[in-house]
C-alpha cells in the first residue's frame, strides 16, 4: 500500500515564527509557493503562512497604514496557527481524503511530530501518472 512518504517531497522550504513577514513573502514569491510551514527550533510545525494570510498586509499597504521600514511585523502575526498535517506513514487514501476535504493545495508531512516533508495535490496527480506508465 502506498504511503505519504512514497509521494512527498523531502526538501521543504520553511520559515520561523519570529522571522520578518517580508522574508516569508519573498520566499513565497521566489519559490512560487502558496504557503510555507512555520516551524519551531525542533522542526515541529506550529503554523502555516499563506498568500491568503498575508493579504492583510496588502490591505495595510493599500491604506497607507504600513511603513516600508517596519521590521516588527513577524510571521507569527499573520500565520494560521491551526495546522492540518499528515503522518508520513498514512495511506494514499487518507492523504487524498484530507486534500479533498480541505481547501489547501499542500500539506506538511510529519513523523513523530517532526516535519519530514510536504505533499501537494500535484504530487498525488503526478504519482498517478507514474504508476500508470
Amino acid at each position: 500500500m502506498t504511503q505519504v512518504a512514497d509521494i512527498m517531497k523531502q526538501e521543504v522550504v520553511t520559515v520561523e515564527k519570529g522571522a520578518n513577514v517580508m522574508d516569508a513573502i519573498r520566499k513565497l514569491v521566489k519559490y512560487n509557493f502558496t504557503g510555507l510551514p512555520v516551524v519551531d527550533d525542533k522542526d515541529r510545525v506550529i503554523g502555516i503562512v499563506s498568500e491568503k494570510d498575508v493579504l492583510a498586509l496588502a490591505i495595510r499597504v493599500n491604506e497607507k497604514k504600513y511603513v516600508s521600514d517596519e521590521t516588527h511585523l513577524r510571521v507569527e502575526d499573520f500565520m494560521t496557527k491551526e495546522v492540518v498535517t499528515v503522518e508520513a506513514t498514512e495511506s494514499l487514501t487518507a492523504l487524498c481524503s484530507c486534500l479533498m476535504k480541505n481547501e489547501f493545495r499542500r500539506v506538511p508531512v510529519v513523523l513523530k511530530n517532526k516535519l519530514v516533508g510536504i505533499v501537494s495535490r500535484k504530487d498525488v496527480i503526478s504519482y498517478i501518472l507514474k504508476i500508470q506508465n
